[in-house]
């Protein structure tokens, strides 16, 4: 039976909501049917709901709160109404029966963690939060460090009195939320040495697209209140959860360490502080690989047990290093999305950068920059401007709700300024170093749809918004496939109705990610000392230059493979042009000049070749730490540009050098069909790969002679000249003959019907598109089917 007035965690479970409020519930559910499965939850009692309403009727305070509620809805300033009503509660005495609980419980809490005063967070937990339809974030307290029974006491009148603070009262207004029944338990869970350790956040999907593969792990050093509040930069991990279950596989997909600029550490008095970082704490991540793969697996189980998306708090014991779980409850903003429809922005103008973050969703909103302080200068906000502060927290809603899009120094994804602007459907950029000295008073545009990077540009920039409408799409015969470049973009189109990724660039994850070029991170002593300089703070952190590219090429790829997961997936290795690669971060020094790079040292003919083949086998490395380390086998990988039967052989050489060998633990290898001579020997290069991408553009090019980039010859650039569409058939007829697939990755078949119908007619396995051809394509292809089989 459920003790009237308190109770240990583990007498409580999810269905007791009414009796302990949502974060008490959460707890006891975890403590009772999650720690069998290894998931470790600090112990500890919560003060129900009827100490709260004993409290209340003991000190004759429901009367005074009524009549303090009927103020404010005649009038009243909301900041004297919630003085008034908190003011009171703190002035009244605790009933002796709800002291007289506390010690008791306390006491046996001092007894099980073997320690006489056990450090101890005291949270308050209302009835109405933490529910599928309600955030609640940061709306009550939180009180760290309380040491002893008289702290301890001392500190539950002031949860009971959260539940009436100024952003509370204003959220459950918004949110609808009657005040009658309203009550509050109390929380008391024994302390995790944080301070000396480290604390986050993580989510169990996506939280900027809703992709539900993905677990999404920030955390800093100290106590936790930083990462949530946004008061710094936190590191960061991006884990892919189908593959989590295989103890040989590590699927972090990516990790970026954050600045951490401070940390919260409890003073000599035990009260919480705000410290400076030490360098070394900033450019070390505050977890290890197998540290963020254990929580990541524990937030699947708790993910499974719910049965719903989880937002979840972790902590680490510096101490004794040991993890824990301190809080779980459902994600209420992406999972509740509707699905059947994708917008989508797209920004058609360009301008100055003033200054780049983290980009919280994928929308864009123009306006003007107006830099706060703090809530004291809400006055001077503008409806529809662009709020721009150096972090924000609860107090900030109200504005919030009155701004375009927000822009904060500080913070991450799991920061206030995010988990709100989430939930307010609006863009939003935090940790944007610099804002606040730089955005003042001036139009900006700021764009979240261009990646995990987002940006400030000056001035009222042009954008459009689409919709897809994904209900009721058809199913053809022929493979609809996905180009993509940006890794970041990648997870943003998870819902279109593909079959995988016909094409991923791996020269775009260079320029996206890497940035330099490969040589030169093989042999930095080529460089001017300016390069070289720029080169040590582009790989800072890493454990050479070399490694740095093999991290960043494998977390780019990675995410684009587990975007579409289990679907194929192909890859195609670097397809830079000499001038192309020359622009990368040191590439001068490595690449000849050329009069005419786009038929000259490119593709194949690079990587066998000693001017690149050490580049060659960082891309190789890459690859393999994809498929053999992450797990996602589902990558294809692919060679351009390959002139010659000859050539062919060579580069499945090399990648044998490097342990990439083709039918290999599943390895398939594809080759670029953009050459005539691919198309003449289709038959004789079948049997050296497992399937053909044509590239229209090279084959159209190459076939006619024509420079595509050439302005003079446009007129007689065309993918339908009969030419080209004679040399598709073969190529298609010859490798099907040879058991190869044949796909093709070009624009040409969603600017023209008869083209895609063609493709269709010939029999191509596959057409892979950019996102927002994919549905005209699909409904035409469908239809082509459908009358080609009456």
């Amino acid at each position: 039976m459920t003790p009237s007035l308190a109770g240990w965690f583990d007498d409580f479970s999810r269905a007791d909501v009414a009796a302990v409020g949502g974060k008490n519930a959460s707890l006891g559910e975890m403590r009772r049917h999650l720690m069998s499965l290894g998931i470790a939850v600090p112990d500890g009692f919560a003060l129900t709901t009827a100490a709260y309403r004993l409290f209340i009727q003991h000190n004759g305070l429901a009367a005074g709160i009524a009549h303090e509620m009927q103020r404010l809805r005649d009038g009243a300033p909301l900041s004297e109404v919630g003085a008034a009503i908190r003011g009171a509660m703190l002035a009244a005495p605790l009933p002796d029966a709800i002291v007289t609980e506390v010690r008791a419980r306390y006491a046996q809490l001092a007894t099980r963690a073997g320690h006489p005063a056990p450090p101890v967070a005291v949270r308050s937990s209302a009835t109405a939060e933490d529910l599928p339809d309600a955030s609640f974030a940061g709306q009550q307290e939180s009180f760290l460090n309380v040491v002893g029974e008289a702290s301890l006491l001392a500190t539950i009148p002031r949860c009971f009195a959260s539940l009436y603070t100024d952003r509370a009262i204003a959220y459950r207004a918004h949110h609808g939320i009657a005040p009658d029944g309203l009550a509050l338990s109390v929380g008391v869970q024994q302390m995790v040495r944080s301070d000396v350790g480290a604390s986050g956040v993580a989510f169990t999907l996506d939280t900027e697209s809703g992709f539900r593969s993905l677990v999404i792990l920030t955390g800093a050093w100290g106590l936790g209140e930083n990462v949530v509040k946004g008061v710094v930069n936190p590191d960061e991990w991006r884990v892919f959860k189908p593959l989590l279950d295989d103890p040989a596989l590590s699927p972090i997909l990516d990790a970026t360490t954050g600045l951490k600029q401070l940390k919260m550490v409890l003073a000599t008095d035990g009260t919480p502080v705000n410290v400076d970082t030490t360098a070394a704490e900033r450019t070390t991540r505050c977890l290890s690989d197998q540290e963020v793969l254990q929580i990541a697996r524990w937030c699947t189980r708790i993910e499974a047990h719910y049965g719903c998306p989880m937002d979840v708090e972790w902590a680490k014991d510096g101490l004794d290093g040991a993890l824990y779980i301190v809080q779980a409850r459902p994600e209420t903003v992406r999972s509740r999305e509707q699905t059947s429809n994708v917008s989508t922005f797209t920004l058609e103008g360009t301008g100055p950068v003033l200054v780049t973050g983290v980009a919280v969703g994928s929308r864009i909103a123009s306006g003007r920059a107006i830099v706060l302080s703090g809530m004291h200068e809400a006055h001077r906000f503008e409806d529809g401007a662009v709020l721009v502060a150096r972090q924000t927290d609860p107090d900030w809603v109200p504005v919030m709700k009155r701004a375009s899009a927000i822009v904060t120094d500080s913070g991450g994804r799991t920061s206030h300024a995010a988990i709100v602007s989430r939930e307010l459907g609006i863009a939003a950029i935090v940790g944007a170093t610099g804002a606040t000295a730089v955005l003042n008073d001036r139009t900006v545009t700021v764009s979240c749809a261009e990646g995990q990077t987002g940006t400030v540009y000056e001035g009222a920039l042009a954008y459009r918004e689409d919709t897809l409408d994904l209900e009721a799409m058809p199913r053809t015969r022929t493979a609809i496939m996905l180009n993509v470049a940006d890794p970041a973009m990648a997870m943003r189109w998870w819902r279109l109705p593909v079959r995988g990724i016909g094409l991923a660039r791996i020269e775009f994850v260079i320029e996206h990610m890497a940035k330099a070029h490969p040589m030169a991170l093989l042999h930095p002593e080529q460089l001017s000392n300016d390069e070289r300089a720029q080169l040590l703070a582009l790989t800072q952190g890493h454990d050479s230059p070399a490694a740095f590219f093999v991290d960043r090429m494998a977390a780019g790829i990675g995410q684009i493979a587990a975007s579409q997961w289990p679907e194929q997936v192909i890859v195609r290795f670097s397809d830079f042009k000499t001038n192309e690669y020359a622009g990368l971060l040191g590439g001068r020094a490595f690449e000849p000049h050329e009069e005419n790079p786009m038929i000259g040292f490119r593709g194949a003919s690079r990587y066998y070749d000693d001017r690149y083949r050490e580049g060659f086998g960082l891309e190789c490395r890459a690859i393999r730490r994809v498929r053999e380390t992450m797990g996602l086998r589902n990558v294809v990988v692919m060679i351009p540009f390959c002139r010659t039967l000859e050539e062919a052989d060579k580069v499945l050489a090399e990648m044998q050098r490097h342990g990439l060998v083709r039918g290999e633990a599943g390895l398939e290898v594809y080759v670029m069909a953009e050459i005539p001579s691919n198309v003449l020997l289709a038959r004789e290069f079948g049997a050296r790969f497992d399937g053909f991408s044509i590239g229209s553009n090279d084959l159209t090019q190459l076939t006619l002679g024509v420079d595509r980039d050439n302005a003079l010859l446009a007129s007689l650039f065309d993918e339908r000249n009969p030419a080209v569409l004679r040399s598709i058939e073969r190529l298609i007829a010859d490798a099907h003959a040879v058991g190869c697939k044949v796909g093709i990755c070009g624009q040409a078949p969603s600017d023209y019907p008869e083209f895609a119908e063609f493709l269709v007619r010939a029999g191509i396995d596959s057409i892979s598109l950019n996102p927002d051809s994919v549905v005209p394509v699909l409904h035409r292809v469908a239809a082509l089917e459908a009358s080609a089989a009456t």
